[in-house]
């Protein structure tokens, strides 16, 4: 059994409609991050002060929200293939938003836990991995990387609106309050937009239900089995486990190096702004130069900056040259990921692959920056730190190189899709 597409010809009124479904995403994805995720960097030390507690435990909360969503991508992932996104990305929503009002009325840090908690179901549930999931069901390979990309290249400016939109509400209102703010925000466009315009796509019920689930769950089993997938699963788990221990470590080892916290954050604000010009140029170039071959060339040069900054950072211009040649990457696995999947295993059981993929890298997201902040007290130099990252860098290539010189296995011959 062969993994199936949608046919390559759709019709003028299903492309439309598909197109309405990434402009939608790409406002409620911007809003989604900007209020669930991006929000907690700033509102972080203002709760502490509040709660009489460590800016360390309320990042436990944090951290527990990162856990739940690595907890529910799976289950998540089937819903969307048995079922589509439109309920389950309104309920998302509202679940989102009735966190944040839960979260603005926290009086104690277990309470922030227990919250976050939902927060982190509601993450999976509405956040990018469900969306890019409803686009790679709705469009053909040819308009896929255009599609997820229009999405992602808008809901890359999250953190650029979001971030100081937030600072200003808490000045001026308080962070309980701002929350609230956002929780309504969020809650009055995501909402109405998730339940009015996503919808499968208009052959994805065809067939009986019974045999459509056995097929699936075949595909499934073929990726589990398949040596190609899980050298995907070791690439991305280190390139996330890379990204976001610079993220949350950058600012830190920049001021310890003599700079100021005000470039040192500018600077570090970069990454966004890299990531979206990592994306276009991974866009523009996939077309002539595979795309293994591409990502693999990315990752070495994040690997290569990461294993340079201690040497280049003492000069204000060489911190920016490194960052810059690493933040090409961020951003680079949410546009590769769905054309690997897809192309190898379809597009019939893509959220479940996916999800089972994504509950790795959630993970690693959540666990990396802790490590590293264990591997910077042991050994009392970020230069530890900046040499896990590099090799973390180096573990992505070998398995981006890995996945492509992998041979196909036999068991799963007659359920995968040719390799790409």
């Amino acid at each position: 059994m062969r993994a199936t597409n949608p046919p390559a010809t759709t019709s003028g009124r299903r492309a439309l409609h598909g197109w309405w479904i990434v402009a939608t995403f790409a406002v409620t994805q911007t809003i989604g991050y900007g209020s669930l995720y991006y929000a907690f960097a700033v509102l972080l030390h203002p709760i502490a002060a509040d709660l009489h507690t460590s800016p360390a435990a309320v990042t436990g909360a944090f951290t527990t929200a990162i856990l739940a969503q690595a907890v529910a991508a799976v289950p998540v992932g089937r819903w969307l293939d048995r079922h589509g996104g439109r309920a389950l990305m309104t309920a998302g929503a509202l679940v989102g938003a009735g966190m944040m009002v839960a979260w603005a009325h926290a009086r104690t840090v277990w309470h922030l836990y227990l919250i976050f908690a939902g927060l982190g179901v509601a993450m999976a549930m509405a956040l990018y991995e469900a969306a890019t999931a409803v686009l790679v069901s709705w469009f053909d390979a040819a308009r896929r990387p255009r599609a997820i990309l229009g999405m992602i290249v808008v809901a890359g400016f999250a953190s650029t609106i979001f971030m100081p939109l937030t600072g200003w509400l808490t000045e001026r209102n308080g962070w309980r309050a701002t929350l609230l703010v956002l929780a309504g925000l969020y809650a009055s466009i995501a909402v109405p937009l998730h339940l009015l315009v996503v919808r499968r796509p208009p052959e994805a019920a065809r067939g009986p239900r019974r045999a459509r689930s056995r097929h699936r769950r075949t595909l499934v089993r073929a990726a589990l089995r398949d040596r190609r997938f899980w050298w995907l699963v070791a690439a991305f788990v280190a390139h996330a486990a890379a990204m976001t221990t610079m993220t949350v470590h950058l600012v830190g080892y920049l001021v310890s190096r003599g700079h100021p916290a005000t470039f040192a954050a500018t600077v570090a604000g970069l990454l966004g702004v890299l990531s979206v010009t990592g994306r276009l140029l991974l866009t523009a170039t996939a077309h002539r130069v595979r795309l293994h071959r591409i990502v693999a060339a990315v990752f070495a040069l994040q690997a290569a900056a990461a294993f340079s900054l201690p040497l280049l950072a003492g000069t204000r211009l060489g911190a920016i040259l490194a960052i810059t040649a690493f933040g090409l990457g961020f951003g680079i696995a949410s546009l590769t990921t769905p054309h690997l999947l897809a192309d190898r295993y379809g597009t019939d059981a893509y959220a479940s692959i996916a999800g089972t993929l994504a509950a790795f890298v959630t993970l690693a997201k959540a666990g990396a920056p802790l490590a590293a902040a264990f591997l910077l007290t042991a050994s009392g130099d970020y230069r530890t730190v900046l040499l896990a990252i590099g090799s973390a860098g180096l573990l992505a290539v070998g398995g981006i190189l890995a996945r492509a010189d992998t041979p196909k296995a036999a068991d799963t011959a007659s359920a995968v899709a040719p390799a790409g």
